[in-house]
């Protein structure tokens, strides 16, 4: 038998991802799961009942169309054009996809070659760290550190070399929470026209800002032409198990997205995107409903941890609160989570094991909001334990 190790080398390291260990975790000790972000309670009634009739009506229970089905693309290219004054062609400037992951795996799979550098903020989101393996180019993070969690943009040019190909933009920011303003946002396009470089942005929480707002990196001058927008269903409208994301793009980058995105999953979720058509054209109250009752949560999340003694910094999107855990007298993030359980009944995501630097993370801690105010309001009282003890 081969001594070889079975897993590509490029993956080494990569085991199963800690959303996997921590809600293993929970399950196990019947623990509040504020690790992993999904939502507790599903989205509006009027959209699950859409996704049924498409189901019953035998629309999308057989292949959709490999860049998705017209209903939904024609909604996307809507949605950019009500949101952010964004022109997009359905038919030939949109992709859906399963989910933003898929998303991201394909844009990178097809944009990069080995040897390529991509530069992304760190801590990042794990797949991002597989997926840039799996294209054989290399990460260069650009640190985003304690308490502002803002882009040193000189830094940035710095990191700028002729291997780099392209830049990975995640606004708003998980799980640091950071929304990168429009002075920061026109910098990285200056820097990305400048060096001639490609953007891929993840933005799947663009409808969840509390402070200022999103502003696409596509619609600054010089970068529709060169950047790969990625959004998704599941954080928008609660529906995280559909799998439904979606890009957007120039043709040109559309295609080569699709090139690779049909050898992964060719299609998914079919009755489900016709339900995201609908759920894209909800009314403007939804949206604002929806961000104020995540804005309450988040106030409620974090008054709790700063009393049960964290450091708290405050998130300015996302579903996630970052803390930082020394002023309880801890030093180590990984060792505090898989203790946590035990110690208190709640479950939480170590930012070390999203930074290259992971000494850099080492003593924060990520707890997601996106629960009902009960479960809230319990691991907060349980968290406060932590001090007392």
């Amino acid at each position: 038998m081969s001594t070889r190790p079975l897993l590509n080398r490029s993956l080494a390291g990569m085991g199963t991802t800690i959303f996997a260990e921590m809600s293993a975790l929970a399950t196990a000790t019947g623990s509040i799961n504020l690790g992993q972000g999904f939502p507790d309670t599903d989205g509006p009634r009027e959209i699950s009942e859409a996704a049924a009739r498409a189901v019953l009506d035998g629309r999308g229970n057989q292949y959709p169309p490999g860049p998705g089905v017209p209903e939904l693309r024609t909604a996307i290219a809507e949605h950019q054009q009500r949101f952010y004054g964004l022109t997009y062609d359905p038919d030939t400037e949109v992709l859906v996809t399963a989910g933003a992951t898929e998303a991201i795996a394909a844009a990178l799979l097809a944009l990069l070659e080995p040897g390529d550098e991509v530069i992304a903020f760190e801590p990042f989101y794990d797949s991002y760290a597989a997926c840039i393996a799996m294209a054989d180019a290399r990460r260069v993070p650009l640190t985003l550190r304690a308490p502002a969690f803002r882009p040193d943009l000189d830094e940035l040019r710095a990191l700028i070399t002729p291997r780099t190909r392209l830049l990975l933009v995640n606004t708003p920011h998980n799980p640091t929470g950071t929304v990168l303003t429009p002075e920061e946002l026109a910098a990285v396009a200056e820097l990305a026209v400048e060096h001639d470089l490609l953007v891929v942005t993840d933005e799947v929480y663009e409808h969840l800002v509390f402070t200022g707002a999103h502003h696409p990196l596509a619609a600054l001058p010089g970068m529709r032409e060169r950047t790969v927008s990625i959004s998704s269903a599941g954080k928008t409208f609660s529906f995280t198990g559909w799998k439904v994301g979606w890009i957007t793009g120039t043709p040109e980058l559309v295609a080569a997205v699709r090139t690779a995105k049909q050898y992964l999953t060719y299609v998914s979720a079919g009755p489900f995107q016709y339900a995201v058509a609908e759920a894209l054209r909800l009314p403007d109250d939804y949206y604002a409903d929806f961000r104020a009752d995540l804005r309450r949560k988040r106030d409620l999340l974090t008054a709790g941890l700063a009393a049960a003694g964290f450091r708290v910094f405050e998130p300015q999107g996302t579903y996630f609160v970052t803390t930082d855990i020394t002023p309880l007298g801890e030093k180590d993030g990984v060792e505090f989570c898989r203790t946590l359980p035990e110690r208190c009944g709640v479950v939480a995501i170590p930012n070390a094991v999203f930074y290259d630097d992971a000494e850099a993370g080492r003593a924060q801690v990520r707890f997601a909001f996106c629960k009902r105010v009960p479960v809230i309001e319990e691991a907060v009282t349980r968290l406060g334990t932590l001090r007392a003890g």
